[in-house]
């Protein structure tokens, strides 16, 4: 795998796909609204979060599609995606585990690759790299999480339904956390090859 930063082919703002995020930026406090409202005597509104959560995950799928398609990649296109993703596992983090449906120990395992890969992107801006593509893994991993917080959500539900989420959403929830760690590492291989090639060169 090698990584490669993503030609840019429009320097234009307002595109269908660059909405497209910033529409799924705007539903980040909302959906977090939503999961905590619960606890400070609120109602349930679980099925909502669940909503916004899937439209989340239809509109990642087609800002990043219709980019590409279009020839509409662009430079705020490349900020405000991986940002919506990272702002959405974060605002669902903080959800469950303010609720006690996942446990802390698995929120600081996830945040603390988010602090990793935080590093590692100061590292290559510093060096007058990135942003950077995206690879299929660290899509993959997120995926796989934004398939198990739903189903986590949905566990806190004592019948049948919260049983069988329970299963699932634990089972994406680890295939994810192992993904995303997966990720991060061969983005830090790749750091430091590029870092080492930078050296030889000068």
């Amino acid at each position: 795998m090698e990584v490669q930063e993503t030609r840019v082919q429009t320097d234009r703002v307002l595109t269908i796909p660059n909405l497209l995020s910033m529409a799924r930026l705007v539903g980040v406090p909302l959906f977090l609204w939503l999961i905590l409202w619960p606890e400070f005597d609120g109602p349930n509104c679980d099925w909502w979060a669940l909503l916004i959560l899937l439209l989340s995950g239809v509109s990642d799928y087609l800002d990043g599609k219709l980019a590409r398609k279009w020839g509409q990649i662009s430079r705020l296109g490349q900020i405000l995606d991986p940002a919506a993703d990272r702002l959405y596992v974060l605002s669902t983090l903080v959800g469950l585990t303010w609720r006690e449906i996942i446990p802390w120990w698995l929120t600081a395992i996830l945040l603390l690759r988010e602090l990793f890969m935080a590093v590692m992107l100061l590292i290559l801006r510093r060096s007058g790299y990135g942003p950077f593509q995206v690879n299929f893994l660290g899509k993959a991993a997120t995926f796989n999480l934004m398939y198990a917080f739903p189903l986590l959500l949905l566990s806190d539900r004592h019948d049948w339904l919260g049983n069988a989420a329970s299963i699932f959403g634990w089972a994406f929830a680890w295939w994810g956390t192992t993904l995303y760690w997966w990720a991060g590492i061969l983005y830090a291989v790749q750091v430091r090859r590029i870092l080492k090639a930078d050296t030889a060169a000068g």
